[in-house]
Formats: C-alpha cells, sequence, structure tokens
C-alpha cells in the first residue's frame, strides 16, 4: 500500500498521476466500502470517511480492512488536522478520525509520500 498525504490544492493528485500513469483514479467520496477494498487508485479517501460519518456509520476499521483486503491501494488523502480547531463537534470528530485512520494506513504502507506545493517528500519508504 502506498500512502499520499498533504494539504489542500498542493497537487497530491498530479504527483500521484505522475508516479502511477497507468492506474485508473476513483474518487472516494463516490465509492462505498467494497468499492474502497476493492480499488487501487483512490483520491480524496477523507471524503471517504465524512461520508460515512455523516451517514452515521463509523469507518474506525476501515484502515485494518484495506491493509488486509487491499494492500495494493495507491491512496491519496488530505492531511485535515492543521490549522484553528473547529468549534462545531461533527468537525472535531471528523478531522480525529482522519488523523486515526490515517495513521494506521501510513504504519502499515510500505511508502508514505507528502506533498507539498507538487513536490513530493517520501517520508516512509520501507
Amino acid at each position: 500500500m502506498e500512502l499520499i498525504i498533504g494539504g489542500a490544492f498542493q497537487g497530491k493528485k498530479e504527483y500521484a498521476k505522475k508516479q502511477h500513469p497507468d492506474i485508473f483514479w476513483k474518487d472516494a467520496a463516490d465509492l462505498g466500502e467494497e468499492e474502497i477494498l476493492h480499488t487501487q487508485g483512490i483520491i480524496n479517501f477523507q471524503e471517504y470517511i465524512r461520508k460515512e460519518m455523516e451517514e452515521e456509520r463509523n469507518p474506525a476499521q476501515i484502515a485494518e480492512k484495506m491493509l488486509k483486503e487491499n494492500p495494493d491501494a495507491i491512496i491519496i488523502s488530505q492531511e485535515v488536522g492543521y490549522g484553528v480547531v473547529p468549534i462545531d463537534a461533527f468537525e472535531r470528530e471528523y478531522r480525529e478520525m482522519v488523523g486515526r485512520i490515517c495513521t494506521k494506513l501510513a504504519s502499515g504502507a510500505s511508502r508514505v509520500t507528502r506533498v507539498i506545493c507538487g513536490v513530493g517528500m517520501v517520508i516512509k519508504d520501507a
């Protein structure tokens, strides 16, 4: 598994497409759990987490499932934990959930890349 992370509008998708030109990418906002577990190229992973939480489902176990069932996935996720802590309770919970899930994914991923200004910096290469 490979995890590509970075802030909003930092060029994550473009970077990933250059690194993996043969991958067909799907937007996680449009995917259910079964599709997440069987899609190789996933963009906007944080939006899958938001959707699940908005529909009152708990996505906490998705990282373990993905590491087991979709080990070849390449996941692009926005870092949402920077900046001012939201006043809204849902937004705080969402932000924490994204962080916890991405931490689990990163711990099991063979490669983690952080993209800033379109430049990828490999922070894990196991």
